[in-house]
């Protein structure tokens, strides 16, 4: 299997924050349950259920949930935008012939319209997983790193036994992310082409 780089998605690749913010104000006129999105938004990582469990009563978190996920795609796709250097981090691991992977919490259809809507093309697109959750899916997919800016992310990594990543674009700062067993850490992607042409060359993963 050709070797991979794999990514989360939000708040990693792409700032869906003005997006989910319009969803979950949305949610509030839909179902009359007020939700603080301005709060949620500054903790986005973990799956969507926990989030709405701050603010449903536990026998209508699942109802929340469906009615969140069909209001997504009208209001959290287009707001959406690439993090700083997210482009050229995609274009790096392809330059050096490797395979994109993201992999997130996000349901895999949500994420894949958040990609198409943006340009931003992956190998493979694996949702609804979180933390050590995400760790069968970066074996499974050959995925050598995994970057990511939570975590939970860095426990993904580290249960898969390959090196997290951690950029500080969400909700984590460095320290959290080292204590978590970040191997790299970064302000952004912009920084990322040159690290990975560094450790992918050094570990010879670089095809050519």
């Amino acid at each position: 299997m050709t070797p991979a780089v794999g990514f989360d998605l939000d708040m990693t690749l792409i700032d869906s924050r003005p997006g989910i913010r319009q969803a979950y104000r949305a949610l509030t006129e839909k179902t009359g349950v007020w939700v603080d999105a301005d709060l949620a938004v500054t903790r986005l990582g973990p799956p969507l259920r926990t989030e709405l469990s701050e603010w449903f009563p536990p026998d209508e978190v699942e109802e929340a949930v469906t009615t969140y996920r069909a209001l997504y795609p009208d209001h959290a796709i287009a707001p959406a935008a690439p993090t700083p250097g997210a482009v050229e981090a995609l274009a790096a691991v392809r330059e050096l012939g490797m395979r994109v992977v993201v992999v997130t919490s996000k349901l895999g259809r949500l994420a894949t319209l958040h990609l198409e809507h943006l340009g931003m093309v992956a190998d493979e697109v694996v949702g609804d997983l979180f933390a050590e959750g995400k760790a069968a899916a970066l074996t499974e997919h050959g995925v050598r790193w995994y970057v990511g800016d939570h975590v939970a992310d860095m426990v993904a990594a580290c249960t898969a036994g390959v090196p997290g990543i951690g950029v500080t674009t969400g909700p984590c700062d460095e320290d959290e992310l080292r204590r978590a067993g970040a191997s790299h850490l970064m302000s952004d992607l912009t920084a990322f082409p040159a690290l990975l042409r560094k450790i992918a060359v050094g570990c010879g993963t670089a095809a050519g």
